[in-house]
Parts: C-alpha cells; structure tokens; sequence
C-alpha cells in the first residue's frame, strides 16, 4: 500500500502507568507475557499491508528502539518497505516534542520525501485490532481530507472520550472533549451509543503538512491532534467518521486504552479468562513480536498437599519454571521463576520476576527482575503493601515496582 505512511506516535512518558515507566516509554511495557504494548498497532499495519512506517520516540526510549530493531526487521526495502524508528533531532527549532501534532511536525520533512499522498497517525499504546485497509478505502470512496476513526462506547463512558457529531453523510459537525453523559450526540452509525475516537487519523499528506505549519506558529496551541488540529478543522474541510470494524471477532469490541495501571491490569486479566475477550490465537490476523529467547517452559513437581508446580487459567511464556507452587489466572512473561510452596493468583509477573518459597501474591502486578524474599505476602493487606514501598491503586491492584537503577561510583584518584 504505497500510497500510505503510517505514523506511529511512541514518545509518550506514561506517567500513569508508573512505575512500570520509570525506566522505559510506555509503548515498551510488556504485555500478555511476550508481547510490548507496541507490538498491537504494528501487528495491524502489517496485516493491513501499511508497510512504511515512522515511529516517533522520544521518553526513556532504548528498550523500545532495541525491541523494534529486534523484532520487526521482516519487511523488505527492496520493496520499498520500512519500520524506521526516528527520535527527536530538533529538525524545526530548539524544543523536544511539545505535543502530538508537534511531534509530527518536526518530521515533515521526512514525510514530505516519502510522497505517500496519505497519511496514517497512529498511537503506539492500544490494544486492538483494525483493517487500517477498510478504513483507507473509506476515506478515499468520499474523497475525505480526513477521517477518524470512532468507536461506539455507552453514553456514561462519553466522559473518557473525545465525542464526534457525525450528520447523515458521515462528515463530522462537531467535536466535544470528554462531555457529560447527557450532552453527548448519539451516534449517526447507533443511536443507543455515541461515537468515540480512537485516536487513528488519516490525511490527505498535502492538507496535514499546511496544518501542521499553521499550528507550529499559534502560540495559544498546545499542539496536539484532539485538542487543536482536528477541532479546528471542522467545518473548514471534508472530515468524515469512519466506524470501528472489530478483527478480533468477538461478541463485543475490544479496544483498550491501556494507560493507567488499573486498565493494564484488565487488559491482561481479560487474556487469561476461559474465553478470552482478546484473542491472541488468530492465525489469520497473527500478532507479532520479538521472539523470546529462552527454554521451554518447566514445571517442576507433582506430589500430594501443597507441593505441586501448576499453572491454572494462566499465560505461561518461554523460560518460565514453576517449581513446586500454584499459579491461578495469572501472566507469567519470560524467564519467571515462582518456586515451591508459593501461591500466585491473579497477578501479571514482568521478565525475570522470582518469587521465593512460602510466598503469596494476589492481584498484584511484579515490575520486571523483581526477587521476592521467602514468605512474602502481597495483596492480602494493603497497609502493609505500601508500608514495604509498594503501589497500590484505587481497585486495589499491588504494583511492586522493580529495583532503582544506581549508577556507577568510581574511587576517586
């Protein structure tokens, strides 16, 4: 699909999500065992044949630069095909990235010498799955300047979201920013709902260039895409809303805003679940990510009373051992070691997170190379929990943040 750019907004410092973010950007944050949040939006560009891509970084970045380098090196630019990670390089002044539209706009020139005549603006840190495709075909049958794509939520959540006024045509009328229940539109494509956005923008490239240029000298903007550029732009040019298709092909839409701790912690919880509401297991839309090295997963004794190596309802990934403990309706991502005695319900355990004997973890989320001593108790009182220097949030969800980076101290002469 040549005539596309995707952009893929990755810089975003997370704070809601911390500590999981101390020490990497929020699209880096593992997910569901092997994956990063990242992965989700590059999967759908893939499969939807969006196969030159800008990822826009900029917060405590490496690891996620590392893990695209890693992981998605499989297009071909012999074809003309890219995944090219660009950090922030002061291309149009002496700022770092002041919002999204911003952060676009410091790469113009990168996107005026690709010459897609569109432009797709993604966000790195949803889970979901779209067609980009269906919904490029959409814009184009209207001879669109820009579409959004919207989700159909309940009115009560309409305070969450950026709501849309869509007339009988599908052009937007109006824009209101996370509105009060009672007045937000109702939905051209469901009178029952109101429409969301989601984020996914798509411009003719030529239009998005001029717009960004007249955002970058209004001293009043806060230069983002929902709050300036797109609000400003209706009634002015052909906006149109296009209706959230759901690939996952499940009952309900999935898609998640997985921005805060508490919502990370659904999104994983929803994998483990007997009929997951994500379906990681699609062949036809695969999810891709960077392999994880390590050996198969191992579980490790099998007697009679509490000595037993069990993972029920869980997600269990490469290099895991659990040695003689019970794990129920957890995430357990590479290189885990829960050993013998312990009890661990609930829970998402980060990359090389060992839990010592004797211990038990409910409904807690254990940051990457955390080692918890033997008879640890967490999420049973939450007093307790922030006493030992632990997160807990409004749903009582237990966030053991991992290990403070020290950096080195050298002898002195």
């Amino acid at each position: 699909m040549k005539r596309v750019l995707g952009i893929l907004l990755a810089g975003g410092a997370g704070e809601r999500l911390y500590p999981l973010t101390r020490d990497l950007a929020k699209p880096a944050v593992p997910f569901g065992g092997i994956y990063r949040i990242i992965d989700f939006t590059l999967s759908n560009c893939i499969n939807s044949g969006v196969r030159r891509v800008l990822i826009l970084t900029q917060y405590k970045s490496l690891i996620l630069h590392r893990h695209v380098r890693d992981g998605w090196h499989i297009l071909s630019p012999e074809l003309g095909e890219y995944i090219e990670v660009i950090p922030p390089m002061k291309r149009m002044g002496d700022d770092w990235y002041l919002g999204t539209a911003d952060a676009v706009y410091q790469n113009s020139q990168s996107i005026a010498a690709d010459g897609a005549p569109l432009t797709l603006i993604l966000s790195g840190d949803h889970i979901y799955k779209m067609d980009y495709g269906e919904m490029i075909r959409w814009h184009e049958e209207r001879d669109a300047d820009v579409t959004l794509a919207t989700i159909l939520v309940h009115p009560d959540e309409s305070r969450h979201f950026g709501i849309c006024d869509i007339d009988e045509s599908y052009e937007i009328r109006g824009f209101s920013e996370k509105p009060p229940s009672e007045r937000a539109v109702r939905s051209r494509f469901d009178p029952q709902c109101v429409s969301a956005s989601m984020g996914v923008y798509i411009f003719k490239t030529d239009l998005l260039l001029r717009l960004l240029h007249e955002d970058a000298q209004r001293s009043d903007s806060s230069h983002d895409f929902g709050k300036d550029l797109l609000p400003g732009l209706i009634g002015r040019a052909n906006v149109v809303a296009y209706n959230f298709v759901d690939i996952n092909a499940k009952e309900q839409l999935y898609w998640r805003d997985v921005g805060t701790l508490d919502a990370y912690y659904e999104a994983n919880m929803d994998l483990v679940a007997v009929t997951p509401e994500f379906n990681l297991y699609d062949e036809s839309w695969p999810l891709r990510t960077a392999p994880a090295q390590g050996p198969p997963a191992k579980f490790v004794f099998a007697q009679e009373g509490r000595r037993m190596g069990i993972a029920i309802d869980s997600i269990v990934s490469p290099g895991v051992i659990v040695s003689g403990g019970r794990v129920v309706r957890s995430v357990l991502s590479p290189g885990v070691h829960v050993h013998s005695y312990c009890e661990v319900e609930s829970s998402i355990l980060l990359p090389k997170v060992e839990i010592g004997r004797y211990s038990r973890v409910r409904r807690a989320i254990v940051d990457t190379g955390v080692v918890l001593p033997e008879s640890t108790n967490i999420g049973f009182d939450h007093d307790a929990d922030r006493a030992a220097g632990y997160h807990v949030t409004e749903s009582g969800i237990v966030v053991v943040p991992s290990p403070e980076y020290r950096p080195i101290e050298f002898a002195s002469s």
